[in-house]
């Protein structure tokens, strides 16, 4: 029998420009030097555009058709228009990954790190139900959840690697 994968879903959240895909592009590399295989999911509160203009799948949608599916060997590609997916529907596209960070989502109960950054916000904006972290630039005794600067990427790792979640947020497979 196949052990069964135990799998962190972590969100991080903040107000628009305080530094969230910055901080997860460091978090990416980080975990992916340790082995750990990761996907990340960016939720978007507005439409967003995915394809580039000119490529085959583009001119599929540009056609009319609701979704579009490139694939080879070493990757995929799926277009389509939402149907009301919500993350959880995503996060089962990703049985394998031992890690799952969701951009956004602050109104979630996933175990969240909110990044607060110095003239952009000052406070956190996020449900406090499954915030562990604070990743900020400004002085650590202003927040309840303790505090680790956006450079401590290898602390904030570790933070991450511990927690365990409950329920439907941190789930064996």
């Amino acid at each position: 029998m196949a052990k069964e994968l135990k799998q962190r879903i972590i969100a991080v959240c903040g107000v628009k420009n305080s530094g969230k895909t910055t901080l997860l592009v460091k978090l990416v590399k980080n975990l992916t030097e340790r082995g750990v295989k990761t996907a990340v999911i960016k939720h978007d509160g507005h439409d967003f555009s995915c394809d580039v203009k000119g490529t085959d799948s583009y001119r599929m949608k540009e056609a009319g058709a609701y979704g579009a599916a490139v694939f080879s060997e070493q990757r995929i590609f799926i277009h389509k228009f939402g149907t009301g997916e919500k993350e959880k529907e995503l996060i089962s596209m990703f049985p394998e990954a031992e890690m799952i960070l969701i951009e956004g989502l602050k109104e979630s109960e996933y175990p969240k790190i909110e990044v607060i950054r110095k003239d952009i916000s000052d406070k956190p904006v996020s449900n406090p139900k499954g915030r562990f972290l604070i990743v900020t630039d400004r002085e650590s005794g202003e927040f309840e959840e303790p505090v680790l600067h956006p450079e401590q990427i290898e602390e904030i790792v570790e933070l991450m690697m511990k927690q365990q979640g409950n329920g439907e947020d941190c789930y064996e497979r």
